[in-house]
């Protein structure tokens, strides 16, 4: 059996150092092809779980499946796929409006206990000017209330991590984009002084939280932001991504009333897709979120922003 390609590159040393739970257990995960799902799998794996990963993609990694993962392709937003799989917990990595449609299939499966993957922008766009932005701010707050709910009625021990920007320099779409602009154009357009505040978080540690609060009572039927190790301006965010590539800060800086001109030049970090004015501005928004609270109940401690290429 070839291993899964997600486990390579997976050292010894992190292997022993991984938090388990009390004793392995089945759990199931959801959106398991996702920038967190890369690094949690091997970490469940490697606490000795049976690990059930659900993707609309699963069939191209059934060749992988061994006894302690096991590949399932499903389409979760239709909940009469969701496999049966007698589990003791899952692990929601898809967008978290999708979670409230399964939570009377885990039921009736007898799952009691689920964590599931939110946002930051429950806050941060519940106000924006873009229709859009609000209303994924609006599904964020209803999917939250459902989980409560429905878990409630269930006696399900539920919670929910918001992460705030999520990266891993690989896979993710806010700090590999800006690296593949600086690559190309040996530059980088900012608004005005770029100045607010940033926190992003690693992928892994997000992981790793996951894993630890898995099995904490103390975490049960709570929400938590859990934000990244540093906060620094966005402007500084983006110095370090040029340091990361062993390449000079070279800025092309737009003062905010050029700001819908300023959209065709922001547009290219995401190949013309998406990119919106509010985006623009929130280049000088401040974007902080306290996780105290998940360092008090479960530990957290994310690493400071360390950008880190593997180009080979």
């Amino acid at each position: 059996m070839r291993a899964h390609p997600k486990f390579n590159g997976l050292s010894p040393m992190l292997i022993k150092t991984m938090p388990g739970l009390a004793s392995p257990h089945k759990i199931i995960v959801t959106g398991a092809t996702s920038i967190i799902g890369y690094f949690l799998l091997s970490r469940l794996v490697a606490a000795g779980h049976e690990v059930h990963a659900i993707s609309r993609d699963g069939g191209k990694y059934v060749g992988t499946t061994s006894n302690q993962l096991i590949w399932h392709e499903a389409d979760i937003s239709r909940a009469g796929q969701f496999p049966l799989i007698h589990a003791e917990a899952l692990i929601h990595l898809a967008p978290l409006w999708l979670l409230p449609p399964l939570l009377p299939v885990l039921a009736l499966q007898r799952i009691k206990r689920v964590i599931g993957f939110g946002s930051t922008s429950l806050f941060s766009k519940a106000d924006s000017a873009d229709a859009g932005e609000r209303q994924i701010a609006c599904r964020l707050a209803e999917a939250e209330e459902a989980i409560r709910r429905l878990c409630d009625a269930s006696e399900t021990n539920w919670t929910v991590l918001r992460p705030t920007l999520v990266y891993d320099c690989a896979r993710d779409k806010n700090i590999t984009r800006i690296a593949s602009f600086i690559r190309r154009y040996g530059f980088f357009p900012l608004l005005g002084k770029a100045s607010g505040l940033r926190q992003p978080v690693h992928a892994d540690d997000l992981a790793e939280a996951c894993l630890t609060a898995l099995e904490q009572p103390s975490t049960f039927n709570k929400a938590y932001n859990v934000s990244g190790g540093e906060t620094l301006s966005y402007r500084q965010m983006v110095e370090k991504i040029f340091t990361s590539l062993g390449k000079p800060a070279r800025f092309l800086t737009v003062p905010p009333w050029m700001f819908r001109g300023a959209i065709n030049v922001m547009a290219l970090i995401s190949d013309k897709q998406g990119t919106t004015l509010e985006m623009a501005i929130r280049m000088n928004v401040d974007l902080c979120f306290d996780h105290t609270e998940a360092t008090l109940d479960f530990g957290f401690s994310p690493r400071p922003f360390t950008p880190h290429w593997n180009d080979g």
